[in-house]
């Protein structure tokens, strides 16, 4: 493919919780700054996505990518060895450039900004692992700053938490119908949500009969289907088969929720599906929600909404879809049974942070719920908090105060053009 842009932006991330939260508002942010191709064909700027090897992706993110039309091309994770081989091999790239890390493993940026000559920026989270390979480093937090060596403090810039722009989303949205709202997340990626769709209806079917104002919001992750959710709900999925609930029919939307198809359970369980992503202010209303670990969590907690989060140990291969050490042993055929026992046994007897408002806050902000569980617990766990409101609107005034202030998108967009500026001038 020819391309006659003169400097090119090149986005690095994972994952489908990276893609859909900090890469498309960046990339639309920076669209409404500098103009970039493909949209503005003339421009002399280009972006681009290059997704990068992981664990936790699903396959699908190049897919929803392209499907912005933001992009000048998406390069899918299994072609990312090939393209650092050979750039060439996947269109012309211009001369002059930058790599922004936006998730995944960091080295796979600095490897990437290194091969094409470009600059490099990191988004921080928790750490820069390779800070002497940074032109900058935008940091999450003052304390991602802190740690890196003294001489290097001078390259990071603090832009807050990219997560947190996600609450302005939220607001000036028809309200819900009166009742108890429960948000149902079961995932985005094969091993969660084999696991967590049969779990959660069951849960749903079990909550509805001791709590009859409840009604339930399932947001459909943009890289899943309705389809999707009916084959996990089914008897072709094994886990399946260890739950009562299933998928008896799909109805029309109602008329307060009109894109929202509805799903009803073997128990007459009705849940509304919210297939319209993001299902930010839909889920914001909420009074509670029940969800697998990951970036569900980060996302309800950017958004101030109480949540159990479930991982229910007593099907091992949910431990594949961990992140970190854990998940890269867990995969692994030799090991995977005794590394999931021996962990479930350290997570429940000192309880360590899995939820990332916990990890942020240090402590237990939201409930965890770790090891041989069942529906019926959570069930009962979810009406004990729906019956306190009072909790319910403490654990909300704490994720918001964890969220921080919005506009982090925009600072980092900000740091991107002063860092463009200056390779252009320089060059």
């Amino acid at each position: 493919m020819q391309n006659d842009a003169t400097f090119s932006i090149v986005l690095v991330s994972n994952g489908p919780g990276e893609v859909a939260t900090w890469v498309h508002p960046l990339t639309t942010c920076l669209h409404h700054r500098l103009r970039l191709r493909p949209q503005y064909p003339r421009s002399p700027l280009d972006i681009r996505l290059v997704l990068v090897p992981c664990p936790n992706a699903t396959g699908h993110e190049a897919r929803l990518a392209s499907s912005w039309n933001l992009f000048e091309r998406v390069l899918p994770a299994r072609k990312f060895w090939t393209l650092l081989l050979s750039p060439r091999r996947y269109s012309s790239w211009p001369r002059r450039g930058m790599v922004v890390f936006l998730g995944g493993d960091q080295l796979w940026s600095v490897l990437l900004s290194a091969r094409l000559g470009y600059r490099h920026l990191t988004y921080a989270e928790w750490v820069a692992r390779w800070p002497c390979w940074n032109d900058k480093i935008a940091a999450m937090s003052t304390s991602v700053r802190n740690r890196l060596p003294q001489r290097l403090r001078n390259r990071c810039a603090v832009v807050g938490d990219l997560m947190a722009d996600i609450s302005g989303e939220s607001r000036r949205t028809e309200p819900l119908p009166s009742g108890d709202w429960v948000a149902l997340l079961p995932g985005s990626k094969r091993s969660k949500l084999s696991v967590g769709v049969p779990f959660l209806l069951e849960t749903a079917d079990h909550l509805i009969v001791s709590r009859p104002s409840c009604h339930f919001l399932l947001p459909v992750a943009p890289t899943t289907s309705l389809e999707e959710l009916q084959h996990y709900a089914s008897r072709d999925n094994p886990i399946a088969s260890h739950y009562s609930s299933g998928v008896t029919a799909v109805i029309a939307p109602p008329p307060y929720l009109p894109d929202c198809r509805r799903i009803i359970t073997n128990a007459g369980t009705v849940i509304h599906l919210q297939e319209s992503p993001p299902a930010y202010r839909q889920v914001s209303q909420c009074q509670l929600a029940l969800t697998t670990v990951g970036a569900n969590t980060a996302e309800l907690g950017a958004l101030g909404v109480p949540m159990i989060v479930i991982i229910p140990t007593q099907h091992l291969m949910v431990m594949e879809s961990w992140d970190g050490w854990a998940g890269v042993l867990a995969r692994l055929p030799g090991l995977r049974h005794l590394v999931g026992s021996l962990l479930s046994a350290w997570r429940l007897h000192y309880c360590g942070m899995l939820a990332w408002p916990n990890i942020n806050a240090g402590r237990l902000v939201v409930p965890e719920c770790v090891g041989v569980i069942t529906p019926t617990e959570i069930a009962d766990e979810a009406i004990h908090w729906l019956e306190s409101p009072g909790r319910l609107a403490d654990v909300r005034i704490n994720l918001r105060t964890l969220r921080g202030e919005t506009g982090a998108v925009s600072t980092l967009a900000s740091e991107i053009y002063t860092l463009l500026l200056h390779s252009i001038v320089n060059s």
